[in-house]
């Protein structure tokens, strides 16, 4: 079986082979009837609407259809944090959202370019935790192994695309949740750089980003150039830009390995290392060292849950989120500037790292998932020891600093469950680091196979 996705929903579409209502009701039914709890909620009419618009431009336009709207007839599913006008936003909890029903940028412009949206995704509360476990709905479970976690804070989309619960998502991504779920799930996660796609309503922590997850690299870009460009309600947007980056076909690229990574974890991103140095990069072992950078990240992180969390409703709080709330109320203004001391000094040495390097590579997270109950693994699951992200030591820092980092499916465990490849450029070399990833995908072909729930397509059955 080939990875569906958006590329090969397009093929169908422009050949005939399929219509766009056909596809939109066999995603929707095969969303209803899926077991591993990926969406919240499901699209009605609306969706059925926007495809048979689509099918009507197909008709009267034929392949130019696409030169305007590059999703017209594509599926995609949005992460419950974000306001859709169509779809109840839950934010995973079962404290009320008293935002405006409306679509937020990213989820405006997919839908100008065609994209049928057919569903909000599951989430943690929030997306406090790199997992989906919520008060206000079961947790998300692995397509490989339903006992395992999808990862999080988008475990649901991850889950969605690798099962053909949609064409492509979009998520969010404060400290590695679109990245590690997509690791997790065997999908491509990308991560822009800060402000190439606009957030909306914003974070003060600056954390934040919106962006991608696609059964492939190209179909991952196509997402994120749809969804990129300033907009007036993000201050931040537009900033994504600033750093040009280094071209050419050899590139330096720096190796991380974290501490902690599993054997199993090592000996699949080892052939990926093989992989880029048989494309002639020069792939060396680099280790980038800042003090206290997951106790700031915490600081952070619980400052700013803190700021938005009012004590007459920690009783419909998710128990997990309450203890960092809690801790961020602890905290003092000195406290929150000497984390951003910390984060400076993060910003400062991966500069000049990446002024000796075009690109950073690592396993995207170096254990394997864990049970789908659980927000980390059992080292980590306590969440009064505030360590529920230090398990992910390769995704917040990039957070941090705002740079780019793509997820790429780079192969099994020998028990099954997908692991992956992060590649991370400097601020603003989204390009780069699509690019590479791109030329890794089409030398080392798919070595995550379709999970075992891929929807077929009608035409393809």
């Amino acid at each position: 079986m080939t990875a569906r996705g958006i590329s090969h929903t397009r093929r169908l579409l422009r050949r005939g082979e399929l219509s766009a209502v056909e596809h939109a009701t066999a995603v929707l039914d095969a969303v209803r009837a899926d077991t591993l709890d990926a969406y919240v909620a499901v699209a009605g009419e609306e969706a059925l609407r926007a495809a048979a618009r689509a099918d009507a431009r197909i008709r009267e336009l034929g392949a130019d259809a696409w030169r305007t709207l590059p999703l017209l007839g594509v599926t995609v599913s949005v992460k419950d944090l974000l306001q859709t006008r169509d779809l109840p936003t839950a934010r995973g909890s079962l404290l009320p959202n008293d935002r405006s029903r409306e679509d937020t940028p990213a989820v405006a412009r997919l839908r100008a370019a065609g994209a049928v949206v057919v569903g909000k995704t599951a989430t943690s509360e929030y997306g406090w935790s790199a997992s989906t476990v919520s008060r206000a709905a079961p947790p998300t479970r692995n397509p490989y192994d339903p006992s395992l976690t999808a990862g999080g804070s988008s475990g649901g989309a991850a889950a969605a695309v690798a099962t053909g619960l949609c064409d492509g998502a979009l998520g969010t991504d404060g400290s590695g949740s679109i990245r590690i779920p997509a690791a997790f799930c065997g999908v491509v996660g990308y991560k822009p750089s800060l402000g190439r796609i606009p957030y909306v309503p914003n974070s003060a922590d600056r954390l934040a980003h919106q962006g991608p997850l696609a059964r492939t690299v190209a179909d991952a870009a196509l997402l994120g150039t749809v969804m990129a460009g300033p907009h007036p309600a993000d201050p931040d947007s537009g900033l994504g830009s600033l750093d040009a980056p280094r071209t050419g076909r050899v590139l330096r690229i720096g190796w991380i390995e974290y501490e902690g990574t599993s054997d199993e974890v090592r000996s699949v991103t080892g052939q990926a290392r093989l992989a880029l140095r048989g494309q002639g990069h020069l792939v060396e072992d680099v280790e980038v060292r800042c003090s206290r950078l997951y106790p700031a990240l915490v600081d952070l992180l619980a400052a700013s849950e803190a700021a938005g969390a009012r004590p007459e409703d920690d009783e419909w709080a998710d128990p997990g989120r309450l203890e960092v709330i809690r801790h961020g109320r602890s905290l003092g203004g000195a406290d929150v500037i000497r984390a951003e001391e910390v984060r400076q000094g993060l910003r400062a040495t991966l500069r000049t790292v990446m002024d000796h390097y075009d690109v950073l590579a690592m396993a995207t997270v170096p254990v394997e998932p864990f049970a789908a109950d659980a927000i980390g693994p059992a080292w980590a699951a306590d969440p009064r020891d505030l360590r529920w992200l230090a398990w992910a030591p390769a995704s917040y820092p990039f957070n941090m600093t705002g740079q780019p980092a793509l997820s790429l499916p780079a192969g099994l465990t020998r028990t099954g469950l997908p692991v992956g490849l992060q590649l991370v450029g400097p601020v603003g070399g989204d390009d780069l680091v699509l690019r590479l990833a791109g030329h890794l995908e089409s030398d080392i072909g798919t070595p995550v196979p379709p999970a075992p729930r891929l929807l077929e397509p009608a035409a393809a059955r």
